[in-house]
C-alpha cells in the first residue's frame, strides 16, 4: 500500500475506534433520560469521524487495497448512524428502542472491523483488553490447519438474526494445544447472541478461552413455564464440546438481565455441566433451591438498577446462601440496568485464576 494511504487508514481507524469507545461507555452508563448527556458526549466523535471519513475518501489507495478501505467506510457509516440514532429522541420508550437499534449497528460495524486486525494496528489494539495492548503483535492470527477459529456464526444463512442461532469465538492455538476454558454467555430480553458476543470477545481474544453465545428461541429466555431453551442449550454445549478442544471442568455460564436469570435457573438443576455461574443484573425467580448446595455463583448488580432494584439481588443472595450455594454478590455503586464490562476481569479471575491477564 502507498505510505500515504496506509497512514491515512491508520489515522482514520484511530478516530473510528475513539467513536466506538465513546458508544461503549454510553452502553455501560445507560439509563432512561441519558439522551441529552449523550448529545454532548457524542458531538465531538461525530464531527471527528465525519471529517476523517472525508479524508479517507480523498486519498488514493491502490486497487488491491480498495476492499480494505471499503470495510472501513462501511464500519464508519454504521458507527455514525448508531451515534445519531442514539440521540434522535428524548421520549423514554423511543429512546430505549433507538439505543437498542444503535447497538446492533455498532455490532455490525465490529464484524467489518475484526478481520482487519492483521493489517490495521489501531483495530488490533481495540479488540484486546488494555493490559494486553502493549503486546498486540502477539495476537495476530496465524493461518493454521483448522479454519474453525475466530468469529463464527451458526444458523440460517438467509437470516443472520434468526432465533435459536448461535455465535462463537474460538482463539487460534498460537502454538498451544491445551484444552480451552469455555464461557457461554446469554443475552438479555429482546437480544441476540450475535450482538451479545461482543461483550466478551475482547476478553476471549486476550486471555484465550472459547466463547459461545446462543440466542433464545423466543424474544427472551424461558424463565418460567415449559422450558423451550433447555434442550437448545444442551445441543449447543454438545456441539461445542464435540467440535473444539474444551476443558469440561472449566465451563462458565453467564448472562445479562433475563439471560442472567435464566443462567441462575440452570445453576439450580439437579445435575449441571457448568462449573461456575455469573449473574449480571438478574433476579431470583421462584426457583426450586433443592440443588443449590455447592453451586458457585458470582452475582453482579447495579445499585441504581431501575428495572430490577438492588434489594432483589440482596434477597436472592441470602436465599442462595441459606440453601448452601457458594455465592458472591457485588453491588456496583454507579451501575444502572446495564452491562459493567469492567467486571469481566473479576469474574474471569474468580472462574479460573489461570486466565488472569498480565500486561
Amino acid at each position: 500500500m502507498a505510505p500515504d494511504a496506509l497512514t491515512n487508514m491508520e489515522s482514520f481507524a484511530e478516530r473510528l475506534v475513539a467513536a466506538l469507545e465513546s458508544f461503549e461507555s454510553a452502553q455501560r452508563d445507560y439509563f432512561p433520560g441519558i439522551v441529552p448527556r449523550l448529545r454532548e458526549q457524542f458531538a465531538p466523535s461525530i464531527e471527528a469521524l465525519e471529517e476523517a471519513k472525508s479524508g479517507l475518501e480523498a486519498v488514493h489507495a491502490p486497487p488491491e487495497q480498495e476492499a480494505l478501505r471499503e470495510k472501513l467506510r462501511e464500519a464508519s457509516g454504521l458507527c455514525l448512524d448508531a451515534l445519531r440514532l442514539s440521540i434522535a429522541a428524548d421520549g423514554l420508550d423511543e429512546a430505549l428502542v433507538n439505543f437498542r437499534k444503535a447497538g446492533r449497528r455498532i455490532h455490525r460495524a465490529l464484524e467489518f472491523l475484526l478481520p482487519l486486525c492483521p493489517v490495521i494496528p489501531a483495530v488490533n489494539r481495540y479488540f484486546l483488553e488494555p493490559p494486553a495492548r502493549g503486546r498486540a503483535h502477539e495476537f495476530i492470527p496465524n493461518p493454521g490447519p483448522d479454519p474453525a477459529t475466530g468469529l463464527l456464526h451458526g444458523g440460517p444463512d438467509t437470516d443472520p438474526y434468526a432465533r435459536g442461532a448461535a455465535s462463537f469465538y474460538i482463539p487460534g492455538n498460537r502454538g498451544r494445544s491445551e484444552p480451552l476454558p469455555l464461557v457461554i454467555a446469554l443475552h438479555g430480553g429482546f437480544g441476540h447472541g450475535r450482538d451479545f458476543i461482543w461483550t466478551w470477545l475482547r476478553e476471549a481474544r486476550s486471555r484465550r478461552f472459547a466463547l459461545a453465545c446462543p440466542t433464545s428461541l423466543n424474544i427472551t429466555w424461558t424463565i418460567t413455564g415449559p422450558d423451550a431453551d433447555g434442550e437448545m442449550l444442551k445441543q449447543l454445549l454438545a456441539f461445542t464440546l464435540g467440535r473444539w478442544n474444551i476443558d469440561r471442568s472449566r465451563i462458565l455460564l453467564t448472562g445479562l438481565s433475563d439471560g442472567a436469570t435464566y443462567a441462575l435457573k440452570r445453576s439450580l438443576d439437579e445435575e449441571t455441566p457448568f462449573s461456575h455461574f455469573a449473574i449480571f443484573s438478574g433476579i431470583m425467580a421462584p426457583f426450586n433451591l433443592a440443588h443449590a448446595k455447592g453451586r458457585r455463583i458470582f452475582w453482579v448488580h447495579g445499585a441504581k438498577d431501575w428495572m430490577f432494584p438492588a434489594w432483589r439481588a440482596k434477597a436472592g443472595e441470602k436465599e442462595l446462601a441459606a440453601a448452601g450455594a457458594d455465592v458472591t454478590l457485588e453491588i456496583v455503586p454507579d451501575l444502572y440496568h446495564a452491562y459493567p464490562r469492567e467486571r469481566n476481569d473479576r469474574v474471569l479471575n474468580w472462574f479460573d485464576p489461570s486466565l488472569s491477564l498480565q500486561p
